[in-house]
């Protein structure tokens, strides 16, 4: 429920907006811990495309699925909520959204599944983008295909000064989605966070715990400790340290080798002067099992320096800042550069909410190993240096018809890049949401008679006529990948907790040409009809 009323005919952040703020005052009020018992059934059938034996041909049995599963959900106190949970299933989550890795790093995507997202806050322990010592991703997904969760358990909330989140999850063995196509054993997820404030309600301090358990013996155990002070007004201090244990390694407590340092000092502010300095540090042999890492072995050193202005009321600008970014990479072996981007970059907002950013960096790359950006061409090892350069610009974002759009373009490596994406959302009214995007990257080595084009197209609808009835459609284009993919949802919800999916998914091959003595490759590489059915008993 929202107070006051606010239709969505204002705008997608009309709830956002001062004016429309009302004092409520609540008499009589009491707290009971809820216990809400979930279950589920659902049944369907995959039709999965497999080369035969004799591989001259692809088979495409229909595998019929039916399971069900259950939820509780029970508030041990007023702040602090057990969930508990038996055969877990996503089959309504919405798709991964399709990226063109251009990089010599793993792609980072986000968590979409329900039951992780909430209270995600909780667990959170970052060190900036996407770089992370607990990554929900790592339970139940394996390679992008789904892990069966046997079921787990979950406290959140507040207990006295402590936020807590705790959260164990036990895995299935699958058969097939090891290394190398071996199985994948049975597995233990777990992790306990902590955090409380002190000296004053700006400053933090905390720690977590994470343990990543096979049943054939392997583990990974990790922790860590952080602190966020703020000594003055808008200054900021932050540390955070983390160490693994991965296997049998023997290792020592506080020994940097098995570690992943990070010192920060901030001035958090618009208007004036404002920085961030950072330091950060991964050992050789930091290895956070249940966590997400770009790069391996290093040390850094950044982040970005800058000015804002507000000119007045009478002016067409609302603000603008100006601010020198940088960061370089180095390896621990032997100090040596590994990569270094800087360069300045200015960005504005009109009185109107319209925002523009520009921002021109010179790149240095040193390669010790070759790789494949878009999984085609290969760059050489070597070292690389060059400029680029990038615009943005973004529409209120309450407008009806709003647009997003960004260009990037410059060197990269021995050759040059062009990038340029537009998002477009449409939200005539509260019952239909519209959401494109489309990203076009374009490659070319001059010198070595290569080019690499690459297309990524999106589209998301969602029809919602009333309470009861929604509709999500999401389709997906990848020539990287030479893809379709489709991910269609219907929801029948008559009341609260009483939830009907029907849930539609296609993956299309675009290029069916193999260029290997086997057959052209089907049309469809996937499809699966789900119907899912949930209700929730409350006592």
């Amino acid at each position: 429920y929202v107070f006051p009323a606010i239709s969505l005919d204002e705008g997608q952040i009309s709830h956002f907006k001062p004016s429309n703020a009302r004092d409520a005052v609540f008499n009589g009020l009491r707290s009971e811990p809820p216990l809400r018992v979930t279950p589920y059934v659902l049944g369907g059938g995959e039709r999965r495309s497999r080369l035969n034996e004799a591989e001259t041909a692809y088979d495409r049995p229909t595998d019929l699925t039916y399971d069900a599963g259950l939820d509780v959900k029970y508030g041990l106190t007023s702040n602090l909520t057990l969930d508990l949970t038996l055969n877990t299933d996503f089959a309504q989550v919405e798709a991964d959204d399709q990226q063109v890795n251009l990089t010599r790093f793993p792609l980072f995507f986000p968590e979409k599944r329900q039951f992780f997202l909430e209270r995600a806050s909780n667990f959170a322990f970052d060190f900036g983008g996407p770089n992370r010592l607990f990554y929900t991703r790592r339970i139940g997904l394996q390679r992008g295909s789904q892990v069966r969760i046997l079921g787990g358990a979950r406290v959140v909330g507040r207990s006295g000064p402590w936020d807590v989140g705790a959260l164990s999850m036990q895995t299935g063995r699958e058969p097939e989605l090891g290394p190398e196509g071996e199985a994948l054993p049975s597995e233990n997820f777990s992790v306990l966070r902590l955090q409380r404030n002190v000296l004053n309600d700006y400053s933090q301090v905390g720690g977590i715990v994470t343990s990543r358990m096979g049943l054939e013996g392997d583990r990974n155990l990790a922790y860590g400790l952080d602190a966020t002070i703020r000594p003055a007004e808008e200054e900021y201090l932050t540390a955070k340290w983390a160490q693994t244990f991965t296997d049998a390694r023997s290792e020592q407590l506080l020994s940097f080798r098995p570690a992943r340092i990070q010192l920060l000092w901030e001035r958090r502010t618009y208007e004036g002067l404002s920085y961030d300095l950072r330091y950060d540090r991964a050992g050789p042999r930091y290895e956070p099992g249940m966590g997400f890492e770009l790069r391996e072995d290093f040390y850094r050193l950044g982040d970005q320096i800058g000015y804002g202005w507000t000119p007045g009321e009478e002016s067409p600008i609302q603000q603008h800042r100006l601010s020198l970014e940088g960061e370089a990479f180095f390896r621990n072996a032997d100090r040596s550069l590994q990569s270094l981007e800087v360069g300045p970059e200015w960005s504005v907002t009109t009185s109107s909410r319209h925002g523009l950013t520009a921002g021109a960096f010179r790149r240095v790359e040193d390669l010790r190993r070759r790789f494949s950006p878009a999984g085609e061409v290969a760059v050489p090892s070597g070292r690389y240096s060059f400029f680029e350069g990038e615009i943005g610009y973004g529409t209120p974002r309450d407008y009806t018809l709003g647009i997003r759009a960004q260009l990037t373009g410059g060197g990269y490596f021995d050759g040059r890049r062009g990038t340029a994406q537009i998002q477009p959302t449409w939200n005539p009214s509260r019952y239909l949401q519209v959401e494109g995007f489309y990203q076009i990257n374009r490659i070319a080595f001059p010198d070595r008679g290569e080019a690499i084009t690459a297309h990524v197209s999106r589209l998301r609808v969602k029809v919602t006529p009333n309470v009861e009835h929604s509709l999500f459609g999401f389709v997906q284009y990848n020539s990287a990948g030479d893809v379709v993919v489709a991910n269609l949802r219907y929801r029948y919800n008559p009341s609260q907790g009483h939830d009907l999916y029907l849930v539609y998914n296609e993956r299309l091959n675009t290029d069916r040409s193999t260029g290997l003595d086997r057959p052209r490759l089907p049309r469809s590489a996937q499809r699966a009809v789900v119907l899912k059915y949930n209700y929730t008993f409350n006592w």
